[in-house]
């Protein structure tokens, strides 16, 4: 079968010859082999393992994604975020901290979008109520 893992920045891996893969959805943990039927599943943020034809085992932790099996031989994962690596421990510690990093980034957008807006509302307000207008200001005496 052939696998692609692709990210918004980067297509992270093309590889043919994988025997079977392992991933994991809300549902649990499942298998793919050759000959699967077409197949479309939301993955939680995990460790995704396959084999290849020589018998060695290799890793992505995905940050979710979604996977698709089509033809029975092509396993498609797309994904916000990915690492490949051989040691799933130290792929897992490196999701979690992914995970965390992009969650406070995210608070962190949240945080500024909202103040934004509450500047934004306070000027309108200023600008539509006559008599909270300052010096320089419309309605202004």
């Amino acid at each position: 079968m052939r696998l692609t893992i692709a990210t918004p920045d980067a297509l992270l891996l093309e590889q043919d010859g994988v025997v079977s893969l392992r991933a994991e959805d809300e549902s649990g943990t499942f298998g793919i082999m050759a000959g699967h039927v077409p197949f479309l599943t939301a993955l939680t943020p995990s460790v995704v393992s396959w084999r290849d034809e020589n018998g060695r085992e290799k890793h992505c932790a995905v940050r979710g994604g979604l996977l698709t099996v089509r033809d029975g031989q092509q396993i498609a994962i797309a994904t916000r975020q990915a690492f490949l690596g051989d040691d799933i421990a130290r792929l897992e510690d490196k999701l979690r901290a992914g995970i965390a990093a992009a969650e406070e980034s995210e608070r962190t957008e949240r945080v500024a979008a909202a103040q934004m807006q509450a500047a934004a509302i306070r000027r309108i307000m200023g600008l539509l109520r006559p008599g909270l207008a300052g010096p320089g200001r419309r309605g202004a005496p």
